[in-house]
Parts: structure tokens; sequence; C-alpha cells
């Protein structure tokens, strides 16, 4: 048996699979938990960040809540590890090769972003804070050249927003599950995953707006991630309305994380 067959049978191994479905749903807890912050914030509670951040470390604060975030980082970890498999390894139900290409470009994408959740959640364990997001910025802007290249993070982060929004209107993340034809779970995980993609893709929009508006102002406290996206939006007129409305959206997101850890198409 060679390496690369040695690969495929852990891959596909029932652990695997499992952990892959965890992390999924991890990916899904935390879209819930950033809602019920969001929620939170609109009602005038503002102590704590509405981020990934703000999520994990509010949940450290509950009863077993530090077991549950050990849980989500064992499940960040295992489906970074088969995100990364998938870019590398393809897709056996796909077939046409722009596509093939395309997806796996989009699994090395849900692979940085679940890596950047597994070294979130094991911050919060550990007691860091936030803030991140601040430094790097500011660090990128003092760069030679720092403010193009943080414009450019900017609207690739809103060409993704967009992209995510169109995903939900055209239900193209169907693609991506296998649902049972007809039947109650399957008209759950339509309607949820659209209002969820559409809401998931409007705070991505919003998070590049800022980051573009920090570039040309020269200013990363503008560009400080979901968290900055969210508080403006609450102090816009009529923002906490608005805010509401994007946080059910938010949650809505986080259940389809749920119904897809269920029903994700793993080959």
């Amino acid at each position: 048996m060679t390496a690369g067959e040695d690969v495929d049978e852990v891959a596909e191994s029932t652990p695997v699979r499992v952990g892959a479905r965890l992390g999924i749903g991890a990916y899904g807890v935390t879209h819930i938990l950033i809602a019920v912050l969001a929620i939170q914030l609109a009602f005038g509670r503002s102590g704590e960040r509405t981020d990934q951040s703000g999520a994990f470390q509010a949940l450290t604060a509950q009863p077993l809540g530090l077991a549950l975030l050990w849980v989500l980082i064992i499940g960040f970890a295992t489906v970074t590890a088969w995100r990364i498999y998938e870019s590398v390894r393809g897709f056996t139900w796909v077939t046409e090769r722009r596509r093939t290409l395309m997806r796996r470009a989009a699994s090395a994408g849900h692979a940085i972003v679940t890596a950047t959740l597994l070294v979130l959640a094991v911050t919060a364990v550990l007691g860091g804070g936030g803030g991140g997001g601040e430094r790097a910025t500011a660090g990128v802007l003092g760069l030679p050249g720092g403010q193009v290249i943080v414009a450019v993070v900017g609207v690739g982060t809103a060409v993704t927003g967009g992209w995510t929004v169109w995903t939900g209107w055209t239900k193209g993340f169907l693609e991506d599950l296998v649902l049972p034809p007809v039947g109650r779970a399957r008209a759950l995980g339509v309607r949820i995953g659209v209002i969820g993609f559409v809401a998931k893709g409007v705070s991505l929009v919003l998070m590049g707006v800022l980051i573009v508006i920090a570039a040309v102002r020269f200013d990363p406290v503008q560009a400080n991630g979901l968290d900055a996206a969210l508080k403006t939006l609450a102090g816009q007129p009529y923002g906490p309305y608005l805010l509401v409305v994007l946080a059910i959206g938010l949650l809505a997101y986080g259940v389809f994380g749920l119904v897809d850890a269920r029903y994700h198409r793993i080959s």
C-alpha cells in the first residue's frame, strides 16, 4: 500500500468522518453564539467582543463551557485536516475540471477559516484576549504599500460576502448536501440555508467595506473584523433593529451548520 493510499484510508475512516461532521457542527455552534452576542449588543450590552473570540470567551464563563470549548477545538482540528485533504485529493463526485479546481480552492479557504477558529478557541482556553485583527491590520498598514494590501483584502472580503449571498439566494449550498429528496428535513435545510447564507454574506460585505475604509483612513480600529462591523451597524439610525434581523440570520446560519454536519457530502 502506497503512502497516498494510506492517507486515503485514514481520511475515509469512521473517526475522521465523525470528526469532520463534528467540526462542521462546531462552525455552526460558533455562529449561534455570535448571534446571541449580536442580539445582546442590539439591546445595549456592548462590553464583550461580538465575534468569534467573544463567543469563545463568553463560553468559557458558562458552566461546562470549557468542556464544550474543548469539543469545539477537537472538531476544528479534525475538520481542518479533512478540508486540507479535500483540497489536495479533490472530489470523487465532481468530474468537470474547472469545478474541481474551484472546489479545491474553496476547501483550502475553509481550512484556513477553521484553522483560525482553532487558534482562537485555544487562545480562549489559555485565557488570551481578542484584538488580534486590529493589531495585524496596524502591522500591515505600516508596511510599504500596506494601505493597498489592506484595501485588497477588504475588497476580497466584500466579494466573498457577495458570493455567499449569491450561494444562498440560488441555493448553491445544496450541492454539498445529501438531503432527503422530500420531507421536513429537506425543507428545513433549504429555508434556513437561504436565510443563513444571505445573512452571513451581508456580514462579510460589511466587514469588507470597513476594511477598505480602514485602509483609506489609515485607521486599523475600523478593520477589527466582525466585531467592528456589528458594532458599526448597531450605531446607525435603526441600527439595533437591523442588527436583530442580521443576528436572526446568523442564528439561521448556525442552525444550518448543524444540519450541514448531519447531511454534508463527505467523499
